[in-house]
């Protein structure tokens, strides 16, 4: 019983976490994400647990996939596809581990991962407030247009 109430608290924590943070903290969280259940899939292949090794190569591809559909293709195409590049090499790399069940694949999505993760961890707060300046700035244009749009009757 005490270990469901500390998942449901950690549960209720994380969403709250999540409704208040910004696109970096999220992507941070992401990240974290996938490399915990990149370990964690890793682990129980090697434990020969095939159902955790499912369920943890499903969860990390989730993440990844969800992380390629945020990828911003009109601010900066060509950072936004060597992101999908990665993101692919990964999936790819993922789904090798789970057919294979072998952590070797695992191992190589995270040795392209990790620099990755770790540059994202060390981004500067000065680089992270000019980024949310500018999404600001763009969220009060873009509402703006929508405003003149429906004046003029269009949507």
């Amino acid at each position: 019983m005490y270990g469901r109430n500390l998942r449901a608290y950690r549960n209720t924590s994380v969403s709250a976490e999540i409704a208040v943070a910004d696109p970096y903290v999220l992507t941070k969280m992401l990240y974290q994400g996938i490399f915990e259940r990149l370990a964690q899939a890793k682990g129980a292949i090697e434990r020969g647990d095939l159902a955790v090794k499912a369920q943890k190569l499903a969860s990390a591809t989730a993440i990844i996939e969800n992380l390629k559909h945020t990828l911003d293709f009109k601010r900066n195409a060509a950072i936004a596809q060597n992101f999908s590049d990665i993101y692919d090499y990964m999936l790819e790399r993922i789904a090798d581990a789970a057919v294979q069940i072998n952590p070797r694949p695992i191992d190589e999505a995270l040795q392209i991962f990790m620099p990755i993760k770790q540059a994202w961890d060390n981004i500067p707060l000065s680089a992270q407030q000019e980024a949310a300046t500018i999404r600001n700035q763009d969220a009060d244009s873009a509402e703006f247009q929508h405003t003149t749009s429906l004046a003029r009757g269009t949507i």
